[in-house]
Parts: structure tokens; C-alpha cells; sequence
């Protein structure tokens, strides 16, 4: 069981007394968990998405009075967005369609890193992630390298909508290529994930199929799709529909996923046993036992180290109440699944991450089946200290995807 000593899930950093000052980390507004890493999460994808330093801090800037108001938020990251979309509108009338493919790029991380703290959702952020997502697949239709194509998985009597992004074909030299599945998280979203180096993936002859599952992105704002435990029942079909394109090797298709993805990877990879690898960036056993800490902490007045408003949960199981969701999420539990993993496994854990203890995922290593098995768990003094290196994406990413190029190229 989880306590207060050993639970970092538990943050008092909302009391300026208290703030991280001892952090390395770029804590853009130290007496907030959620905003700080709001932030990061959109600043760390600057490497494979041409955000900028200077439009991220500007919207920094206008929130610094505002800590904790996520209209404010909002409307802040809504009229960059705005802004960089327009330049983006300018550059294409004028024939420049790079420049408005990177500013498209830029205006999408903007609106969805805006949209994220808003509950319940009104017309207006739906509309604003309508607009996020168009845009990207604006962009996705001008930019070449990686090719990024956005397409539909067949899923039960609905489908996932995904990007493709394509390997290098210099890397693959005509060859049938290996490629991963990448799901979503809690809160994220198959374009933020884009921007968490996968363009560095597709440049090592790798594929990767980036899917909105239940309870993400698309499928749950516009599809009705809620959050299920049984992740298997996406996994086959996303599975079968990479295996059927004849331009990837189905023998080498792997599957990963960041944060509550510590959950979705291992058990897709248990019970769908094709899959050729997994890879969980951040760890996951017990989300029952998790939110079921978290309600009783909040009750009591205390301040949680939460990536979004607690309110997300009943809107991604699609439930009205505490009680309901407490009830699906009995069925988010690894113990008596992982133990099936046969395929090689990497875990991926920061040492101070504040959702989700350490000892979770040292419980989760231990669990799972697979022979060939490594935890990476990274600290303070190298970076990639928290949430899914949240303070240090490259770190992490480099990490994963050069483990996953010596898996999946092996004896080829």
C-alpha cells in the first residue's frame, strides 16, 4: 500500500514556502505541479516541432498573475495559437508552404496544451482541438521527411484515428521495416506524442503508428469512445491493421506507451503476444489502488502532483461520478497479466517522478515475464528525473529508441 511518506503522488508545492527551489528542472511556475509541467510538456517537443522558447515564454509571462486559472490558461495558449496559425495562413498565401507546415505544427501543440485543463469541455475548446488537429494534419500533408500520414484503424464497430509516420526509406532500402505502436497516456494525445521524437525513430528505419485509443484525443472528444481496461481489444486490431501493409515486417512490430501507457503497453504485450517488444515510458500496477489514494487526499485539502484536474478521470471512463469511476477502474491492474510477457521489455522511470512512486516500478520490473527484460531509472544528476522525463524528453527518448533499433534491427 501506498502512504504519504512513500507516496511522491502527494505535492505541497502549492505553498510558496515550500517551492522546489533545490530543482534542477525548469519549473516555469514552481508553486504549480500541473501548470509547470503543462508547460514542459509543450516545450519539450521543441526539438521535432519548432516550438519556441520565446512565444512559450510569452504566454508564461501573461499567466504569471494568474497561477491555477485554467480559463486563463486557455485563453493565454488559445491566442498564441491563434497568432502562429495566422503567420502559418500568410506564409501559405505567399507560397511558403514550410513555413506554414512549422507553424501549423506550433499552433497545434499551443491549442492542445491550452485545451487540457479544461473541464467540462465547452463548444469553444472543442472547437479550438478541432482546429489543433486539422492543422496538423495540414502540416502532416506538406512535410516529407518524416511522411506523416494520417489514417483509420479498424476497431470494433467504430475506428482510431492515427498518424503513420513512415521510416526513412534510406534506412530501409525497400526492405519491409519494423515499426511500433505508440498509445496514448492519461492526458495526451497522438499529435503531442508526434512531438516526443518520433521523427528520430522514423529516421533509425522505424516506423510508428500513433493511435488515439478509447479514452484519448479524438476517440473520446468526437468519437465517444471512453477509457476500457481491457487495452487488448484495441491492440489486436491496431496490431493486424500494421501487419496487413505490406511495407512492415509483422514479425517486428512492437508496441509502447508513456504514462498511464504503463498500464496499456504491458498489457497489450502480454495478451497480444505478436507484438515483438514493449516499451513502457513510466510505470503503472495498481490504477485503482492510485485513484483511490488520490480522491481520499483530495477530500482531505491536500494538493496532488497531478498532470491535469482530477475531473479528467469520469470524463475519459465517461462516468458521472467518483463511485463509477472507482468501479472501472478495478479492471486497471497488471498483477496475473504481465507475468504472461514473453516478448523483451524495457521500463522507463524517473526517480523523482511525483505521480507515480519508484517502487511501483521496480514492482511492475519484478512482475513481468519476459526473459530479456531492463528498468532505466534516471536521476536527479542526469536528468529525466521526473514524470516520463517530462524536465528532459531527449534523454529519454534517445534512450528508448536506441534499445528499441537494437531490438527490432537485430540480425538484419
Amino acid at each position: 500500500m501506498l502512504d504519504e511518506e512513500t507516496n511522491p503522488a502527494i505535492d505541497n508545492t502549492d505553498d510558496p514556502a515550500v517551492a522546489k527551489k533545490d530543482d534542477p528542472a525548469f519549473l516555469y511556475f514552481p508553486t504549480n505541479y500541473r501548470w509547470s509541467m503543462g508547460l514542459l510538456i509543450c516545450l519539450s517537443g521543441a526539438p521535432w516541432t519548432g516550438v519556441e522558447i520565446d512565444e512559450v515564454n510569452r504566454v508564461g509571462r501573461a499567466l504569471t498573475d494568474k497561477v491555477g486559472d485554467d480559463d486563463a490558461w486557455f485563453e493565454e495558449w488559445t491566442r498564441m495559437g491563434d497568432k502562429i496559425a495566422a503567420r502559418g495562413r500568410d506564409a501559405m498565401r505567399a507560397g511558403h508552404k514550410l513555413t506554414a507546415a512549422s507553424c501549423f505544427m506550433r499552433a497545434c501543440r499551443y491549442y492542445q496544451t491550452g485545451e487540457r485543463f479544461i473541464h467540462p469541455r465547452s463548444q469553444r475548446s472543442m472547437d479550438v482541438y478541432a482546429q489543433s488537429v486539422s492543422l496538423f494534419k495540414e502540416a502532416a500533408s506538406i512535410i516529407r521527411h518524416p511522411r506523416i500520414e494520417p489514417v483509420e484503424v479498424p476497431y470494433e464497430n467504430a475506428s482510431l484515428p492515427a498518424l503513420l509516420v513512415h521510416p526513412d526509406p534510406e534506412a530501409t532500402r525497400g526492405r519491409p521495416a519494423p515499426a511500433m505502436v505508440f498509445f496514448d497516456g492519461f492526458d495526451v494525445t497522438k499529435e503531442l506524442q508526434y512531438g516526443y521524437g518520433v521523427p528520430d525513430l522514423a529516421a533509425r528505419g522505424i516506423g510508428c503508428l500513433i493511435v488515439d485509443g478509447p479514452g484519448n484525443g479524438e476517440s473520446v472528444r468526437f468519437r465517444n469512445l471512453p477509457l476500457i481496461a481491457e487495452t487488448e481489444r484495441y491492440a489486436t486490431p491496431v496490431y493486424e491493421y500494421l501487419a496487413g501493409r505490406q511495407e512492415f515486417d509483422p514479425k517486428r512490430i512492437g508496441v509502447m506507451a508513456l504514462s498511464l501507457g504503463g498500464y496499456y503497453a504491458p498489457r497489450a504485450a502480454s495478451l497480444e503476444q505478436r507484438f515483438a517488444c514493449c516499451v513502457a515510458w513510466g510505470a503503472q500496477w495498481d490504477y485503482h489502488e492510485i485513484w483511490a489514494r488520490r480522491l481520499d487526499l483530495l477530500d482531505s485539502g491536500r494538493v496532488l502532483s497531478l498532470s491535469v484536474p482530477p475531473e479528467h478521470l469520469q470524463w475519459v471512463l465517461g462516468v458521472n461520478d467518483r463511485a463509477s469511476a472507482l468501479k472501472k477502474l478495478e479492471g486497471f491492474r497488471l498483477d496475473g497479466i504481465v507475468q504472461k510477457m514473453t516478448c523483451p521489455f524495457l521500463l522507463l522511470h524517473g526517480a523523482g517522478d511525483e505521480q507515480i512512486p519508484l517502487e511501483i516500478a521496480e514492482k511492475l520490473y519484478e512482475a513481468v515475464g519476459s526473459k530479456q527484460k531492463a528498468l532505466k531509472v534516471f536521476t536527479r544528476e542526469e536528468g529525466g528525473f521526473h514524470h516520463c522525463q517530462v524536465d528532459d524528453a531527449t534523454i529519454g527518448v534517445h534512450y528508448m529508441w536506441d534499445w528499441i533499433a537494437d531490438i527490432l534491427h537485430a540480425g538484419t
